[in-house]
């Protein structure tokens, strides 16, 4: 199904806005604005949106897209371009393909956009004269201030979710620090270990059998042995902000999931200084940090 041709962005679509929840589209500059703050978005993932929100809750055809954006005298993979865009639109409206808020995706046909839209402003020629119409008329003028920032006030309040989790976006910088501080608590750990060994051997030896102690002492040389490197590569990926990281994270998480619940026990090493409540305590906490590091990790990196 072609596009209606009343639907293409024409000199009567200049100077108009469409917004939808926390973003605005300004047709006339060509920029998608979040919270009045520029989004950098590329031309042709521009376009596509565009396309997309002059025909939104429509199914826009690849084909419809190809003969909208891509004319027939341009040479380029049409298939690697199109996903390309709508994959820099995703991630500039913090969208999900799975979950989608904004773009969904309809197999072997096209996209549609899914949001509900405010309605576009005037022209602003439009706007220029409601505006000095408005100016004439003291209690108008009043009224539409109040309205204004009303609206202001509500947009402020609005809180952008995170497409998978539905919590709040956070700052990058913070959660990609507090995933960082965790690796280097348990890489204080190992370090510890290694060099208190023979004290673990003597704590352990006060509760323990000889041959589980041995047993505690071979798991921690193991463990830290194997550990203190699987800690150096999630620091550097996460100082460098390695990209790829989220996914590299979900394959190594049922591994780092048993080692951090054996390292959960490191508490009780120390119960004659803790005493056996603490440790307990600790013990909890611990048994809890490979899960927040795994939902840390999706939200700095979707």
């Amino acid at each position: 199904m072609a596009i209606p041709p009343s639907n293409y962005p024409s000199s009567s679509s200049e100077g108009k806005l469409l917004r939808f929840g926390l973003f605005e589209v300004d047709l006339a500059a060509g920029e998608l604005r979040k919270n009045g703050r520029r989004i950098r978005l590329q031309e042709q993932p521009f376009q596509v949106l565009v396309v997309l929100l002059e025909n939104a809750g429509r199914v826009v055809t690849r084909d419809d897209l190809r003969q909208r954006i891509w004319p027939s005298d341009t040479f380029v993979d049409f298939d690697h371009s199109l996903n390309t865009a709508v994959n820099k639109i995703r991630e500039s409206l913090g969208d999900s393909a799975s979950s989608p808020r904004f773009v969904e995706t309809l197999a072997r046909r096209g996209y549609r956009f899914i949001a509900p839209l405010d309605n576009a402003t005037a022209p602003a020629d439009d706007a220029a004269a409601s505006a000095a119409q408005a100016a004439d008329t003291p209690a108008a003028s009043g009224f539409a201030a109040a309205q204004d920032d009303s609206s202001r006030t509500g947009l402020a309040d609005e809180v952008a979710l995170h497409p998978e989790l539905h919590v709040p976006v956070p700052r990058r910088g913070w959660v990609r620090a507090l995933f960082a501080l965790i690796q280097v608590m348990y890489l204080a750990f190992y370090v510890s270990a290694l060099y208190h060994l023979h004290d673990v051997d003597r704590v352990a030896s006060s509760f323990l059998s000889e041959w589980k102690v041995l047993l505690l002492v071979a798991a921690v040389l193991v463990t830290g042995a194997v550990g203190i490197p699987l800690r150096f590569y999630l620091i550097s990926a996460v100082a460098f902000d390695f990209r790829k990281l989220g996914a590299n994270f979900r394959r190594l998480f049922p591994f780092v999931l048993v080692l951090d619940q054996l390292w959960a026990i490191a508490p009780f090493l120390l119960l004659p200084q803790i005493g056996v409540g603490l440790a307990f305590a600790a013990c909890a906490a611990l048994l809890y940090v490979p899960f927040s590091e795994r939902t840390l990790v999706r939200l700095a990196y979707q």
